[in-house]
């Protein structure tokens, strides 16, 4: 038998307005407390990294660029912060702090909302409107708020907190809007110089260049795009016994040899979205996530490991965002200043008229190397909010078909990524090691602007 409420009888009631107002309130009370204390539920790195996975499977199918999406996973997670900083004062906003970030407002009547279920609502919005096959997000967030409805939340919760994330959203859409690539298609045609040394399309796709106005988009952190200036790359020759014939050389014979451990470290970080096999008169492409993706998947796997809450991961996220975005738009000014020729292009001319590098060869100038660039930025950013000595294993490319890799830090996993575009053929060493130097320096300024450094 349920035991049924009953309230005690007294023998005076000098005011019964008064007794009436005792029994509503012992009421209100009763239902307040049957309401799940949704304020009380926390989201965890997991539900981040979640969003980022499902972007990163949209950008394999609308095979996006390197610097795109950097570009769109740097607003999406900007979003979500902007969210995680109006609610929580331990985060700072970026107001004043990013170039001409705006002064976001937050929309009145979203005192029911979870700020953090509104911040990963926001991401799904923003990347939703950003990214070309975005509307492919819609299953996933409508699932994503059923199973917050099943899990407690209640219709008011979740009406505020997406009123709250769109909001957020379309202003961080405005800022990004403000960034000048929209202008980017109105611009000349970029055309390849047949010229001796500088760079020309590759096989087998022999695809346009990626990217050859990139530079001309607003920086979050960076004065400009040229505000480090790499040194020049060793001048192209034909001459044997010049320094570019020995870059050249050297790239040639690594190839030629290619210990089985050099060869799976190249696999391993190859992330060229552009890949594929051509099969006579059809080509095929292959499904590789780009090298800003990889990133984000460490970054979720650092989070995790490293039991960062839900606010610090959000954090985490959009920094390594910021510094991706940078770092991308600094190369990208530097790979269509000096243009330089592919090793693929030289050896052939050069030495090997048949030979082919193990990876195949990105639709862009080589110099410098941009995995190189953007994994030291993206390590210089995680060791300081993880450490110098952060062991993991990075699993990110084991859903295509890689085995899992460990590393003693991030520093470590960064040089790797590096020396892979050796390995593979398609850099020569000084755009790899000028890459290095120059990503450490927009790390480190990232992690200035942000109060970090």
């Amino acid at each position: 038998m349920k035991k049924r409420l009953t309230f005690p009888v007294t023998k005076k009631i000098p005011n019964p307005h008064f007794s009436i107002l005792v029994i509503f309130s012992f009421l209100l009370i009763l239902i307040t407390s049957c309401r799940p204390k949704q304020e009380a539920v926390s989201f965890q790195p997991e539900d981040i990294n979640e969003v980022i996975s499902k972007m990163s499977d949209i950008m394999l199918h609308d095979i996006t660029n390197p610097p795109l999406a950097a570009r769109f996973f740097s607003y999406t997670c900007l979003a979500g912060y902007e969210i995680l900083s109006q609610n929580d004062k331990k985060f700072k906003g970026m107001h004043g702090v990013l170039n001409n970030y705006p002064e976001i407002k937050k929309p009145d009547s979203v005192e029911l909302a979870n700020y953090q279920l509104a911040a990963l609502l926001a991401m799904m919005e923003t990347a939703k409107n950003m990214q070309p096959s975005g509307k492919l997000l819609a299953a996933f967030e409508e699932n994503f708020l059923d199973s917050c409805s099943k899990a407690g939340f209640d219709e008011d919760v979740l009406g505020q907190s997406k009123n709250y994330a769109v909001s957020i959203s379309q202003q961080i859409m405005g800022y990004a809007k403000a960034d000048a690539y929209n202008k980017i298609s109105n611009r000349q045609r970029y055309t390849p110089l047949k010229t001796d040394g500088y760079w020309y399309p590759t096989p087998p796709g022999f695809m346009a260049a990626v990217e050859p106005y990139f530079n001309t988009v607003r920086p979050f952190t960076l004065d400009s795009a040229n505000q480090f200036i790499a040194v020049p790359p060793v001048p192209y020759s034909v001459k044997k016994n010049s320094p570019f014939y020995k870059l050249t050389a050297a790239v040639y014979q690594e190839g030629n040899a290619l210990p089985d451990e050099h060869r799976a470290i190249a696999a391993f970080w190859d992330c060229n979205p552009f890949a594929i096999q051509d099969g006579g008169h059809l080509q095929y492409g292959f499904k590789k996530i780009s090298p800003g993706a990889h990133w984000l998947g460490i970054t979720g796997i650092a989070c995790v490991d490293g039991k960062k809450n839900f606010n610090e991961s959000m954090q985490i996220y959009t920094s390594v965002c910021v510094g991706l975005m940078d770092a991308f738009i600094s190369c990208w000014d530097e790979k269509y200043r000096s243009n330089r020729i592919r090793p693929e292009t030289a050896i052939r001319k050069l030495i090997d008229p048949q030979w082919v590098p193990l990876l195949q060869t990105p639709p862009f100038p080589e110099y410098l190397s941009g995995h190189s660039y953007i994994s030291s930025a993206s390590a210089i950013i995680l060791t300081h909010y993880f450490g110098e000595n952060f062991s993991y294993t990075d699993r990110v490319e084991v859903p295509y078909g890689l085995p899992p890799r460990a590393f003693k830090s991030f520093r470590q996993a960064a040089e790797e990524a590096a020396i892979s575009r050796f390995y593979g053929g398609i850099h020569f060493m000084d755009a790899i090691v000028e890459g290095q130097r120059l990503g450490i320096k927009v790390g480190s300024l990232v992690l200035q602007k942000l109060g970090k450094g």
